[in-house]
């Protein structure tokens, strides 16, 4: 277990009804063993991993699938409109110019794709 896993995001977890809840939690665990300096709590009633206190990587439950938004904070940053982020990975699908969205469809797709993820989250944590 990492050591930035969060108590609260645990019991949260554990009421989540999710159809994949067992990928959810792997890629939870994924991001926080990839990213040590990240913290997470629960934001927008789902996971939310933080750094420096900003919210960078929020799952979105709503959906079948499992989905993670990439985002700068809560609110739009001033440089929205000439931010650039660079994705060599493919996995962003950009909803705005400074958000985007991961989807993996399960497990086995999170596994198929875990080693560019790991890339992607390092480096969108430190854009």
């Amino acid at each position: 277990m990492t050591m930035n896993r969060n108590s609260e995001v645990d019991a949260f977890m554990e009421t989540v009804g999710h159809p994949q809840k067992e990928a959810v939690e792997y890629l939870r665990a994924v991001i926080l063993e990839a990213e040590p300096e990240l913290t997470e709590q629960v934001k927008w009633n789902a996971p939310s991993f933080c750094r420096d206190g900003t919210d960078r990587i929020t799952f979105q439950l709503k959906s079948r699938d499992v989905q993670l938004i990439f985002h700068r904070g809560v609110a739009v940053k001033d440089d929205a409109a000439t931010f650039s982020f660079e994705d060599p990975s493919g996995l962003l699908k950009w909803r705005t110019a400074d958000r985007g969205l991961v989807t993996f469809k399960d497990l086995d797709d999170i596994k198929a794709h875990e080693e560019a993820f790991v890339g992607l989250v390092g480096r969108w944590v430190r854009a």
